[in-house]
């Protein structure tokens, strides 16, 4: 693998040489400014073979570079040896961003060539002018992966169909009237949309384009005259192309998009979300585009509905039922000396939650990390990598559903035997800052980042941290990363507001000894209100216990251990009901009050 690496980095050259072009960039995303990618985009990933769903490869005559965040430094090192392409260890002081890198690297009169559906407008247009004003030049129109990726695989053909107003909780029709309402606040006659969750979500529609994520690739462009669906043909049915119509939705070829976008009237004013649509889309309509960063989508979409939030509560007894089966067979399991993987426990988790009702698929691919494994915060076993679960250290499991009804994301780190004091000194950190956030009252207004250090303060204390974030929004039987709103360390400009549904997940990683995790879903909502203002706090919907093994309750408040208590009580009750025989049995042995 490695030598084909190389290979098609050498092939990759020779046509930025006849292209004219000095350098060339792959971002990991897709012309829908996607996280999660289909087969089709996954052009970094064939170039580099690095396979973290964040990174960019940087291609020069000299240099191949790929530049990865915190959560992807071992991943990535061990995945590029020997491929000659170098690891740039991005959000460090020593590394250069890659437009800088490029202006210290590249002569004057240099072409950099992108393809401009893959890089949004803020991107384009800041990459744009950083080149300019070092006399470099970009290329935005770059198409020569077509002719190194021969076999490149098409893009995928899965039905859409409808996801019900039962389970959505609003008809789409509806939907499309807020979201020009929120246009015409912005001086908007349509919108253009990109962003695969926001379509899906807008429309009712979902997929199985993208794995793990329940959309259909495709645009919408949405107008008060009528609104069209760029899609390929064949993925609508006579139903949905039915349902469609009734809501004034009309079905064009995907790739007619930009021919669609040129010809529409010079006076029409077309809002685009500047990090969420791409700067081939921003030139195609020139002036007639309303360049914006608020999406008119966002909040809608981010502010679940009450039918929404029931569902969540449904999935979450329906997913921690599957989990209480998963985990006691992978216990048991290797408590009796059976041969089990990290490859085996997903398979596990999976089987246990496609047995449940309204079950769609997995919402991620699983992270189950073994010992030093742990300690690699997206870690995916893959053949090569996969090793065998014994009772010597700690497994961390993050790992989620999509039901009908909603999803899931739950991350659980459990001992497989014997613990030590350090592994449980460092899990009841991390829960101690689990616990202060998720038990945090907060005024209206209160952002992510002004929470954020609820989380990480007892790391701090003791000189340890975590460099990601600490939560992210999930959406309802969407993707399982969302925005807007996010619990991080950097700016976030977005309140934190009832039927937000967010993670709540500090972690800490000792490199090649073991990771910790600790994750809930937790859903804004009110607390109560005085003479200074409505105060929010979270309520924890996700129901499967931690591990009493790791508490080290000498570090502990009274408060601290109540939270425990109340916490399993409340997984307790409302996963028994639907457990019998030895799942319930582990169920109550799980949930036993912690003391001291």
């Amino acid at each position: 693998m490695k030598q084909e690496i190389i290979d098609r980095i050498n092939a990759l050259r020779q046509q930025m040489k006849n292209a004219g072009i000095t350098a060339t960039i792959i971002p990991q995303t897709d012309p829908h400014q996607g996280e999660y990618l289909a087969s089709h985009f996954q052009v970094r990933r064939f170039l580099s073979g690095f396979t973290g769903s964040a990174g960019t490869l940087v291609v020069t005559p000299a240099e191949a570079l790929l530049w990865a965040d915190s959560r992807y430094f071992i991943q990535a090192a061990n995945q590029l040896e020997g491929t000659g392409i170098k690891l740039m260890k991005e959000g460090l002081p020593a590394t250069p961003g890659i437009a800088d890198y490029l202006v210290q690297n590249l002569v004057k009169g240099s072409v950099v060539g992108v393809d401009g559906w893959v890089f949004s407008v803020n991107e384009t247009e800041a990459l744009r002018n950083t080149l300019k004003a070092h006399g470099l030049e970009l290329k935005v129109d770059a198409d020569i992966i077509d002719a190194v990726w021969t076999d490149r695989p098409a893009l995928p053909d899965a039905p859409a169909f409808i996801h019900e107003n039962k389970y959505a909780g609003r008809d789409a029709a509806d939907k499309i009237n807020d979201i020009l309402g929120n246009a015409r606040m912005q001086g908007a006659d349509a919108v253009f949309i990109s962003a695969l969750d926001e379509i899906a979500w807008a429309l009712n529609i979902r997929s199985r384009d993208v794995n793990c994520n329940p959309v259909a690739i495709s645009f919408l462009y949405i107008s008060p005259k009528g609104s069209t669906l760029f899609i390929l043909p064949e993925k609508i049915n006579a139903e949905v192309a039915d349902y469609l119509a009734k809501r004034n939705i009309a079905v064009a070829p995907y790739n007619s998009v930009a021919g669609f976008l040129a010809a529409l009237p010079a006076e029409e004013k077309v809002l685009l979300v500047a990090a969420r649509n791409s700067g081939a889309s921003r030139a195609i309509l020139g002036d007639r585009a309303i360049v914006t960063d608020i999406s008119p989508v966002a909040m809608l979409k981010g502010c679940k509905n009450q039918a929404q939030i029931e569902g969540t509560r449904e999935a979450m007894i329906k997913d921690g039922r599957a989990l209480v089966g998963a985990f006691r067979e992978i216990e048991e399991t290797v408590a009796a000396g059976g041969r089990l993987t990290e490859i085996g426990v997903s398979e596990i988790l999976t089987k246990y939650r496609s047995q449940q009702p309204l079950y769609f698929d997995m919402s991620f691919e699983t992270i189950a990390g073994y010992g030093a494994h742990g300690a690699i915060v997206h870690y995916s076993a893959t053949p090569e990598t996969d090793v065998e679960i014994s009772a010597e250290n700690l497994l961390l499991i993050d790992s989620g559903a999509q039901y009908l009804d909603g999803t899931t994301d739950i991350t659980r780190t459990i001992s497989m035997g014997k613990t030590t004091a350090e592994q449980r000194r460092d899990f009841t950190l991390v829960m101690k800052g689990h616990i202060a956030l998720g038990s945090q009252i907060y005024p209206e207004g209160t952002r992510g980042d002004q929470l954020d250090a609820l989380a990480r303060q007892f790391l701090w204390q003791n000189g340890l941290s975590y460099l990601h974030g600490t939560g992210h929004g999930v959406g309802h039987f969407l993707n399982v990363h969302e925005g807007p709103q996010s619990i991080r360390l950097n700016h976030v400009n977005t309140p934190l507001t009832p039927g937000m549904i967010t993670s709540n997940e500090p972690g800490l990683y000792r490199e090649n000894i073991h990771g910790i995790r600790c994750e809930n879903l937790v859903l804004t909502v009110p607390a109560f209100t005085t003479e200074f203002g409505n105060f929010y706090r979270f309520e924890t919907l996700t129901l499967f216990p931690f591990d009493l093994n790791l508490f080290d309750t000498t570090i502990m408040t009274d408060e601290e251990i109540k939270w425990v208590n109340d916490y399993h009580t409340m997984v307790r009750e409302k996963l028994a009901p639907g457990l019998t025989g030895a799942n319930l049995e582990w169920l109550n042995k799980k949930t036993q009050p912690l003391t001291r």
